[in-house]
């Protein structure tokens, strides 16, 4: 028998991706979000949301955890969000989307070394395990991977600003391929860090921007 996670003291039954909505069948049963609740009574949802995230994984996560974390009902955490996977890729946008910043360092490769090392320490921390478990979980959830595409899609192009600015500067010519930047980098982080278990430090991501990044931005 599969043992259950305790999470703020509620005990949480490892169970498949929650899809079912209860009025399923009824005409009158959210399909799809709502007008948002606002406010502090949101932002209490959410970030309880993703505190759950972080404790248990996205395939443990429970709509009537969430409820009971938040002092909300479940009837009011479905008329606003029609399952979990809404509900926590909007709990990941609202706690994460703040801390994205843009490094201004006056150069390419100390903006990329500024970058890279927030990924890292990013990685490494309690946002490494939370992503891989999304990550797993898009292969079976059909929701939560169309939720996370977007959310992928929507962010604020860091790349991009970065690499324009030292085209503006001469560091770089035309022609770059900016985006080979998001296809190699957090990929080689999770590839050192859940996969050969080695450290992400300054020395792995000096050797992310000198020996692979730059020498392909520039040729």
């Amino acid at each position: 028998m599969t043992q259950g996670v305790t999470a703020g003291g509620v005990a949480v039954e490892p169970v498949a991706a929650e899809q079912s909505v209860p009025g399923a069948g009824d005409p009158d049963a959210p399909s799809h979000r709502h007008s948002r609740l606002g406010g502090e009574r949101e932002q209490a949802i959410l970030r309880a949301t993703f505190e759950l995230l972080r404790e248990v994984g996205y395939e443990c996560l429970r709509m009537d955890v969430v409820a009971s974390r938040a002092r909300a009902s479940k009837a009011t955490l479905y008329r606003h969000w029609p399952g979990k996977a809404q509900l926590a890729v909007d709990a990941i946008r609202m706690c994460k989307d703040g801390e994205a910043t843009v490094p201004d360092t006056g150069s390419l490769r100390g903006d990329l070394v500024a970058w890279f090392g927030e990924m890292a320490e990013a990685t490494a921390g309690q946002d490494g395990p939370l992503l891989a478990g999304l990550v797993m979980a898009m292969r079976t959830d059909e929701d939560l991977a169309a939720e996370m595409r977007a959310l992928h899609s929507s962010k604020s192009p860091i790349a991009r600003v970065i690499c324009a600015r030292a085209e503006e500067r001469g560091e770089l010519r035309p022609g770059y391929n900016v985006d080979l930047i998001e296809e190699i980098v957090p990929a080689q982080l999770f590839m050192h860090s859940f996969v050969l278990g080695e450290p992400l430090d300054a020395r792995l991501v000096d050797h992310l921007v000198d020996d692979i990044v730059l020498p392909l931005l520039m040729r």
